[in-house]
């Protein structure tokens, strides 16, 4: 057993509100400068949606991620030694500048200082790569709520198997849903960027997990681009480097959550330590695809197994990690509430970022009841459900409504399932059995004894329900980042004496990337 430690994270999509903000928060922070214009580390996407960059998760077009052999090995589906080596100095798998969009920005000065003359003038818009004037057609969030367009929405690649039936029934215009997509890189345990690297520049750190790119290493191969499946790392054209997220870590060494996790409005984002066992990644990417999920899932070890901590010592893992790993909010929602799964493990990168998939609007049913007797009740001033019907209550309907919601599972699957609706129906089980375990608490119109079954039949307790219920909607900012204190000091005494390097420490190397050796 390799015991190591991993920051991980998980979104709940149930929450997102779609507002950006973190989007604006890490571009401001980090791609706010020449190059870098069209990187959105963090980006907020519409599903159903082709993405950015476009289509990004049809791998038949760029070619990302890991593919199993005829034997029990993977490799690289687009890149590697062998095919580096053929594609070295042209990589027909790269996403083009188009793909992503054009940055541009607008003439303003022209709106002041333009001469007298009949017409308004304008602020024409201009490509900040090229400084020429330029017709914008896309941006980085071009189909933003475009949920039902057929430039957009309907070329979705999630949508490849299923039924034209099935397409068609998810854009008609009273069943129309849609929901939010926040993306990071996933700073995955197996991941594509790193073993495709041709110098080496891409590593995972030790202490945390954290994938970076080393930029005095880095010489623009730009092979890790087209090995990324998320398309995650970029290239900047002015530096001549890849860049990609690295999980804010100068902030998280000083105790701070990462910048789009800090800024998000609708908080969303639960970020922890979670151990895993490193000797059995190779086995878990090269699962069949049907057990993806649950060899990944398997990987991590729970924290209070006393051969995990002593093994988790012997590999310099700090008590205080360890506790960390303890409290940590996605250990909770993946592992003990089964609520988070990995977005496209068919990938085989092994993700560390996990979603709560959306319980979507359903299509509920009703059945007859008098009213009469309870409106009798009432003050004449107060309102009243003036129908004699009432939505269903049995475990029967409540979980019908699952198959109903606007979505088909199927799509969901795709996503977050690798193909597989029953883990989707049972997370979705279970975020309605919260509900209904809140509705009996809070409002009691809904009878213990349904309550309790309802629990009963997706392995919940009343306990875990209001544990559930409390991370996910009164959670304090501490309980959503529990971030360990980094050690660096540690890292750095391997490299160098710690008395000379005092001011790097937290930071690295402080050289500026620029092209050359």
């Amino acid at each position: 057993m390799d015991v190591r430690s991993q920051i991980s994270m998980l979104f709940h999509l149930d929450k997102c509100i779609g507002c950006h903000t973190c989007s604006i928060a890490c571009k401001n922070i980090w791609t706010d400068r020449k190059g870098a214009e069209y990187m959105w580390w963090n980006n907020v996407e519409t599903k159903p949606g082709t993405g950015y960059p476009t289509k990004w998760e049809d791998q038949n077009i760029y070619k990302g991620g890991w593919k199993k052999d005829d034997g029990e090995s993977i490799t690289l589906r687009g890149s590697g030694k062998y095919k580096g080596l053929l594609n070295i100095f042209h990589n027909p798998y790269l996403p083009l500048l188009e793909d992503y969009y054009e940055p541009w920005t607008y003439k303003y000065l022209d709106l002041i200082e333009s001469p007298q003359g009949d017409d308004q003038p304008t602020a024409r818009p201009v490509s900040l790569v090229t400084g020429k004037n330029i017709d914008i057609k896309t941006g980085p969030n071009w189909d933003d709520d475009l949920s039902g367009t057929p430039k957009y929405a309907r070329r979705d690649p999630n949508l490849k198997n299923l039924s034209p039936a099935e397409q068609e029934a998810m854009f008609q215009l009273e069943k129309m849903a849609m929901f939010y997509l926040p993306r990071i890189c996933n700073h995955c345990l197996n991941p594509a960027c790193v073993a495709s690297c041709p110098s080496g520049a891409i590593y995972k750190r030790g202490e945390d997990g954290v994938v970076l790119i080393n930029q005095q290493v880095c010489r623009a191969w730009r092979m890790c681009v087209t090995a990324c499946p998320y398309k995650k790392s970029y290239y900047n054209w002015h530096t001549g480097k890849s860049e990609k997220c690295i999980l804010c870590y100068p902030r998280l060494e000083a105790g701070l959550a990462p910048a789009c996790m800090h800024s998000c409005v609708g908080r969303i984002r639960y970020l922890g330590v979670m151990l895993y066992d490193a000797d059995k990644i190779k086995d878990a990417a090269s699962a069949p695809e049907n057990e993806l999920i649950d060899r990944q899932l398997d990987l991590i070890l729970d924290p209070f197994n006393e051969e995990v901590i002593k093994n988790a010592k012997e590999n310099g893992i700090a008590d205080s990690t360890i506790t960390a790993a303890q409290t940590s909010p996605v250990y909770k929602f993946v592992k003990t509430w089964g609520l988070g799964l990995p977005l496209h493990a068919e990938f085989r990168t092994l993700p560390m970022l996990f979603y709560v998939p959306p319980l979507l609007p359903v299509m509920a049913s009703l059945s007859d009841i008098d009213n009469n007797a309870q409106a009798g009740k009432l003050d004449p001033i107060a309102k009243f459900w003036s129908r004699n019907t009432l939505y269903d209550t049995s475990t029967g309907s409540l979980w019908g409504t699952i198959d109903q919601a606007r979505f088909p599972i199927k799509y969901m699957a795709n996503l977050f399932g690798n193909g597989n609706e029953e883990k989707i129906k049972t997370v979705l089980k279970k975020q309605l059995a919260v509900r209904v375990h809140r509705r009996n608490v809070t409002v009691g119109d809904v009878k213990k004894e349904f309550s309790d079954k309802v629990l009963k039949d997706v392995n919940l307790t009343a306990d875990m329900a209001d544990d559930i219920y409390y991370l996910t909607s009164l959670a304090k900012f501490d309980d959503r980042f529990n971030i360990p204190p980094a050690h660096r000091e540690q890292a750095l005494e391997m490299l160098e004496y710690a008395g000379d390097t005092k001011g790097a420490a937290g930071f690295g190397f402080k050289e500026t990337p620029a092209r050359g050796l």
